[in-house]
């Protein structure tokens, strides 16, 4: 087994999941993760936790939805009781295609993602993390020979997260003092409010509210948005490709929308719900080892030079105690490259310019 397996399970079950003995552990693996699942249920047995794999397949998955007559049972019992019972729940990505279900209808997916909404807030209420395994078929999607995306995965995976969690912790700093961001490039001139709003630093690990291994992106909850945004990073959005997208927003909910290729996709997430129409989050990409777009949004979105914004669900880490956030069926995240004519306001202030950042100047 190549040793960058073992140390990748070593991060994702010590740093990001904070495992400990005794732990029930549901482990979620991809068909062509074997690899990496191996290596951390070992890591598993180590800490004395308690092991359930299950198996995740898109291609199961298109088979169930497309063969599917009526309506999804809400809340199904038996994996509520399971997600339920579990301290940890641990997904490990990596398919045989990453476009498995491309050809199931949009009110299909939308109808079972409708009714799994218990199921996610009881996987929520896990220390739960999410990662991928190098596959052959993730390396095509970013357009890489496999060894080469290899390389780049475990540069994004296998880094010094404390470190990187102290440089974070500046922007996190500007933005929990911040009312009101701005963000200015090439067709997007976009104001936020975030006042009272707590920032993540999220440095791959629950310890800071994080859930993605990779990370390395700091995010908080806008609202009051106002103006408009271009998207010009590519992306994969429920199987379709997507690629210039805009967004219109007044008095904050989106009230146009357009989009260069794939905009039928755009308007069937935006009319997920009410809450699909406003902005769940707003996310500063910081994780320079993850320098180039591989149509994967856990990578894309923590790439240094790039803001994501997500349309649909906010995450109640960024919200004042007691207080809920926008409310939606979906969080779905596009990507904004700031690397050249651009800046990022915070309160009139630039804190970003053209992707470097005021401390970066200063140094």
């Amino acid at each position: 087994m190549d040793e960058r397996v073992r140390e990748h399970a070593g991060v994702l079950v010590d740093w990001s999941a904070r495992v400990e003995d005794g732990d029930d552990v549901v482990l979620s693996v991809g068909p062509d993760a074997h690899e990496l699942a191996v290596a951390v249920a070992e890591k598993l047995g180590e800490r004395g936790a308690n092991l359930l794999a299950t198996y995740s397949s898109g291609e199961i998955t298109r088979a169930y939805l497309r063969a599917h007559d009526g309506e999804f049972d809400e809340n199904p019992d038996h994996e509520h009781a399971l997600l339920e019972e579990a301290d940890v729940y641990l997904s490990i990505g990596g398919g045989c295609n990453t476009s498995a279900t491309a050809d199931v209808p949009g009110e299909v997916r939308s109808e079972y993602r409708d009714a799994r909404t218990a199921i996610r807030e009881a996987r929520y209420d896990t220390r739960w993390v999410s990662t991928y395994h190098p596959t052959r078929s993730l390396a095509q999607q970013a357009e890489m020979a496999y060894e080469e995306y290899q390389e780049f995965v475990y540069d994004a995976v296998l880094c010094d997260w404390e470190s990187l969690a102290e440089e974070m912790a500046r922007m996190k700093e500007l933005l929990d003092e911040g009312a009101e961001v701005r963000l200015v490039s090439e067709g997007t001139d976009l104001t936020m409010q975030i006042g009272d709003r707590t920032a993540v630093n999220s440095a791959a690990s629950v310890a800071y509210d994080s859930h993605n291994l990779p990370s390395g992106e700091v995010f908080t909850a806008p609202y009051g948005t106002e103006g408009e945004v271009t998207f010009d990073v590519p992306m994969t959005l429920r199987g379709e490709s997507v690629r210039g997208v805009r967004l219109e927003f007044e008095d904050g909910e989106v009230v146009d929308h357009e989009a260069d290729q794939g905009e039928s996709v755009v308007g069937e997430i935006l009319d997920a719900d009410e809450g699909a129409h406003r902005l769940g989050e707003l996310g500063i990409g910081m994780n320079r080892a993850i320098d180039r777009h591989t149509d994967n949004i856990m990578f894309d979105e923590k790439m240094g030079d790039t803001v994501h914004l997500a349309v649909g669900r906010a995450y109640d880490a960024c919200l004042p105690e007691g207080e809920t956030g926008n409310d939606s069926a979906v969080h779905v995240d596009m990507i904004t490259d700031v690397s050249e004519d651009s800046r990022l306001e915070i309160d009139g202030e630039v804190v970003q310019r053209n992707g470097t950042f005021r401390w970066e100047d200063d140094e």
